[in-house]
């Protein structure tokens, strides 16, 4: 199980849900070096056209951008829907070379290494939003119906990942019936997988990859930690080696992160995937 690997034929699928109700609004984390506020909604967005950036470059060969991932972006907040910009928009799952030709615009950024500064030019596909409620479930459902089609059409490749970053409750009901119905579907090489990700600004300790619920501080993350999926053996070898404290229980889950913890979950959901 979870040991197919991916190519053109068998491609792999990544669906990330993103939450973009009106509080991820609020600031993440203290102040940077120059006294800015980052929001949350800005460090998501950042952080999630950062991966689909990597995405492209891991599939661009002499070729052009080789088909290894066909992957979906759905925001949920006042409604719930693609998050592309541009020619993407309205699109669900979108094969890799396409995102790789259609960035909704192009941004200069200046990147510091050591006394330098260094232009760089970063694509765009997800603008930030805060809008509206936290409808969890219904986003969920929509991951289901997008990964069963994917499942229908590729019965042989690694399952499908679905990756659902929010910063709190579901307001749309108990949303472990539509994680169910992520986790409850399958090809040939294992279960759909779904990692939840709780954004956090509080002064609680933050839980990353647990094994155990006991040592969850309240109902709702602990209902998150039991929809989460296990994490496959190659995640697990990828999240020891970045520093995590993981065991074969240990489940694709993060309580009260930070945007380190964001950037490093996101890769380890995404790299631990065989291209050939």
């Amino acid at each position: 199980m979870y040991a197919a690997a991916i190519s053109r034929s068998n491609p792999a699928c990544i669906i990330l849900l993103v939450d973009q109700s009106a509080s991820m609004g609020d600031p993440l984390g203290d102040p940077d070096e120059f006294g800015r506020v980052r929001f949350k909604s800005d460090l998501v967005a950042e952080v999630v056209n950062d991966m689909l950036y990597e995405l492209c470059i891991r599939c661009a060969k002499a070729r052009g951008t080789e088909d290894y991932f066909e992957v979906a972006v759905v925001g949920y907040g006042s409604h719930v829907s693609s998050a592309f910009a541009g020619h993407l928009e309205g699109m669900d799952l979108v094969p890799i070379s396409s995102i790789a030709a259609h960035p909704f615009r192009i941004e200069e950024h200046v990147e510091r290494l050591g006394d330098a500064a260094m232009p760089r030019r970063v694509p765009i596909w997800v603008q930030p939003k805060a809008d509206g409620g936290t409808r969890m479930c219904l986003a969920l459902q929509f991951a289901a119906s997008l990964a069963q089609r994917f499942i229908r059409l590729h019965p042989d490749s690694f399952p499908p990942i679905v990756l659902n970053v929010t910063d709190g409750d579901a307001t749309d009901g108990d949303p472990m019936d539509a994680a169910a119905a992520v986790t409850g579907l399958g090809g040939r090489d294992g279960a759909a997988l779904l990692f939840n990700l709780h954004l956090g600004s509080s002064a609680a300790q933050s839980r990353v990859f647990p094994d155990r619920e006991d040592r969850l501080p309240d109902s709702a993350a602990r209902s998150l930690f039991r929809a989460s999926s296990v994490l496959p053996s190659p995640m697990r070898v990828l999240a020891s080696a970045s520093g995590f404290d993981v065991d074969d229980r240990s489940r694709g889950f993060a309580y009260n992160a930070d945007l380190v913890t964001l950037v490093k979950f996101l890769d380890i959901g995404t790299r631990a995937l065989d291209l050939r």
